[in-house]
């Protein structure tokens, strides 16, 4: 006897009682502590008993769970300028979390029910939470924030970029003049030899202890900036995204199915709605956590005296992104303590929702279709029961040997193959912007990192949920057939590409950068070259400043020949204005720039360019739920199963592990100046604004484009099949009344199933 079962017998009994038995049992003796306890457990017992409960549980954790997964794109450039990694890395450190999903997730359609699914789901849980405290490990084990040196000896102070020109050696000192007369010289004493000035050698041997002192600290320094170190930080990382894949595994398969087994028929469509619906807040609240986040300093928990001169303008700026995953990683862990009650298995619900019966009145108390009872369909209590009895004959062999036959079957069904192919080019498209949109609007638009996430997540993704909510709506309300679901993939497809155009257009070249980029006249500038070389800037600092007269901007303030600042360099500090500046491109002796990379001029373009590609991805998101019916009604009954299974491996496999890596490859295409820790490439400083637009824009609409010609395609199939069908009905005669009444059994179970 099952768990459930013993604890629903007693349950039962109790409930039995009539009120005059209760009566004397409670006036027979005195209620104690050992009575009230019982009474208390049963209580606890009865509530983990009820499919709502699970309902409103798993769906706290899913959100919690894509809040921690999704947290990590919300942070990805600034992770980059924290370790020094390219987009390539990031991109596939944003993909690494679907190896270890890819590799069990297809095991999940053979164990099913065989396992006890709530608690499976609860240790899930504790191993992404356990994958969130892991990457915010590196934070505490790497070194404290260099924000503008390499060199650990050198302050981190406004004032040591500063241009220091050498001093000239002070002039030999005159003889003095001859003394008119003197007595001789004495025999004994010879006259003193006239002793070199200490100013001749002192000044070479100086610059000598000096610059091998630089030497040995850089040497130094780069020692203790260790690539072991950096290795393990970054190994961390990537181990905690491995984890975070393999512990949501069994979360969303196994809730799903624990769902459509206990609840009532009728009710389980509106639960898994609510479901999804629910889930869909995660990512946006993973973007409004990295926009809170990442206005903090990273150091915030070891702030040296005095704070930081940064503030989150500045390109140097790195907000406090391990923060956000302590947060989720709690979150994760309160909404995985209730699965640990919840039995494994619960009694079936037996009441049907009150509102839910004028929604559908043709089906009886037990969620039965009318049309069951005349025997022209199984009803699904009974195909669920077959399908029951089929699947615990398979063992694991059976199952490995016999997945292969299944997928290869499938894919060789042209409408599951093409529809697969638009999901993954959808999917694609999705992966790429969600991992790398904050950044591009970072670079395009001078906004910071809390700014762009606070658009994303407030404007982006609720345009991507409507989208979702208005597909489902128009294949339920109007009962659309495969045709027309693949009529509305291409009508969505079709927006999304013309709201893709105009993106091409909607940005700015990248501003003169001197010694970087502009034109050739800014790059072989000699007087610009001579007097840069006069302050001996070092090549690893890194501290913009702008001059606003002609929109210059220099990597450190050496390099503008900068000897002097006005200001408070302290915290809080909004600008830093350096003055008597000697090499400026524009001839301007001893003028003054301020502090930070030069505003873009574009920046008006921002909340058009946010508009365009959230009404997008507003238009792609409409195809969801289409191409899922279009899955499920275009494959055998006894493949659907597995097919959904497949579906979402193949996506794993196509679009969200190789996605993020292509678009991190092609924005590391556009870097015009890397970042030299320690002689080796690390983080990009300055991008192509327009080669980097073009790109990661091109891509997106190539994927866009790639979706569009998949629907088409389906669609052309289906009317050809359409008019087959016709064609052969016309041959044939008119249809039995019996062959009618199956039909609409058929078309109403479809129904059931949106």
């Amino acid at each position: 006897m099952s768990t459930s079962h013993a604890l629903q017998g007693p349950a039962q009994q109790r409930t039995e009682m009539s009120d005059s038995e209760t009566e004397i049992k409670m006036s027979s003796k005195p209620e104690s502590k050992s009575q009230t306890e019982p009474v208390q457990k049963r209580l606890c017992s009865n509530l983990f008993l009820s499919i709502k409960v699970f309902v409103l549980c798993h769906s706290l954790l899913q959100l919690a769970q894509l809040m921690i997964s999704g947290y990590l794109k919300s942070s990805i450039s600034t992770i980059e300028k924290r370790f020094g990694l390219s987009s390539q890395t990031s991109g596939l450190l944003a993909a690494f979390n679907e190896v270890g999903n890819t590799t069990l997730i297809v095991f999940v359609s053979y164990f099913g029910s065989r396992v006890h699914r709530p608690r499976l789901i609860g240790l899930g849980a504790v191993l992404v939470a356990l994958a969130g405290l892991l990457m915010s490990l590196p934070h505490f084990i790497a070194e404290p924030y260099r924000f503008d040196h390499v060199d650990l000896d050198l302050p981190q102070d406004s004032a040591s970029s500063l241009c220091v020109l050498p001093t000239p050696p002070p002039a030999l000192p005159t003889p003095p003049p001859a003394l008119p007369t003197s007595p001789p010289a004495l025999p004994t004493s010879p006259p003193a030899l006239p002793t070199p000035p200490p100013v001749l050698t002192k000044p070479p041997s100086a610059v000598v202890v000096v610059s091998v002192g630089l030497k040995n600290r850089s040497n130094s320094s780069c020692a203790l900036y260790s690539e072991a170190r950096q290795v393990a930080v970054v190994g961390i990382m990537f181990l905690a995204q491995t984890l975070l894949g393999i512990g949501a595994v069994p979360i969303q398969p196994f809730g799903i199915s624990y769902i459509d087994d206990f609840a009532h028929p009728s009710n389980s469509p509106l639960y898994l709605g609510i479901l999804f619906a629910v889930t869909l807040i995660g990512p946006g609240l993973a973007y409004g956590l990295g926009s809170l986040m990442l206005r903090f300093y990273v150091d915030i928990d070891r702030m040296p005296e005095g704070g930081t001169s940064l503030t989150p303008k500045d390109p140097r700026w790195v907000g406090a992104w391990w923060l956000g995953f302590l947060v989720s990683a709690g979150a994760v862990t309160l909404t995985a303590l209730p699965y640990f009650f919840f039995p494994r298995e619960m009694p079936k619900e037996k009441q049907e929702l009150s509102f839910r019966k004028h929604i559908s009145p043709s089906l009886d108390d037990n969620g039965e279709s009318s049309l069951n009872k005349q025997g022209t369909r199984n009803s699904p209590e009974k195909e669920k029961d077959g399908e029951a009895q089929i699947a615990p004959d398979l063992t694991v062999i059976q199952f490995i040997k016999i997945f292969p036959q299944v997928l290869l079957r499938n894919l060789r069904h042209p409408i599951f193959l093409l529809v697969v192919l638009a999901q993954v080019n959808m999917s694609s498209m999705v992966a790429g912007m969600a991992t790398f949109l904050p950044k591009f609007l970072e670079r395009q638009f001078s906004v910071t990192a809390s700014f762009a996430n606070l658009l994303i997540g407030s404007i982006s993704i609720p345009a991507a949920i409507v989208g979702i909510m208005t597909g489902g709506i128009l294949v339920h309300r109007l009962h659309l057939g495969p045709t027309r679901c693949a009529a509305v993939g291409i009508t969505g497809g079709l927006i999304c590409v013309v709201f893709g155009l105009p993106l091409f257009f909607m940005g700015c070249p990248t501003h003169p950068i001197a010694n970087v980029y502009g034109p050739s006249s800014l790059l072989e500038k000699e007087d610009f070259l001579n007097c840069t070389q006069k302050c001996s800037c070092s090549k690893s600092d890194f501290n913009p400043v702008c001059d606003t007269w002609n929109r210059t901007e220099y990597l450190t303030p050496c390099q503008a020949g900068c000897t002097g600042m006005k200001g408070d360099p302290g915290a809080g500090q909004v600008s830093i204005t350096y003055t008597n500046c000697r090499c400026l491109i524009s001839g301007v002796k001893d003028s003054s720039v301020t502090s930070g990379s030069c505003e873009s001029s574009c920046s008006h373009l921002l909340l058009p360019f946010i508009l365009f590609i959230s009404l997008g991805g507003a238009m792609g998101s409409i195809t969801h739920t289409p191409s899922f019916m279009l899955i499920l009604r275009g494959v055998k009954n006894e493949d659907k199963s597995l097919a959904v299974g497949m579906q979402f491996m193949l996506q794993r496999v196509l679009a969200w592990m190789p996605s993020p890596v292509i678009h991190g490859i092609a924005i590391d295409t556009a870097c015009v100046f890397w970042a030299d820790t320690c002689g080796t490439r690390s983080v990009c400083r300055y991008y192509d604004h327009t080669r980097l637009r073009h790109r990661f824009i091109g891509l997106q609409f190539f994927y866009k484009l790639g979706t569009l010609v998949c629907f088409t395609l389906v669609f052309i199939i289906l009317r050809q099949q359409e008019k087959e069908a016709a064609r052969s009905r016309s041959q044939h005669g008119s249809v039995s009344q019996e062959e009618k009444l199956i039909l609409s059994s058929e078309k109403r179970s479809g129904e059931s199933i949106v």
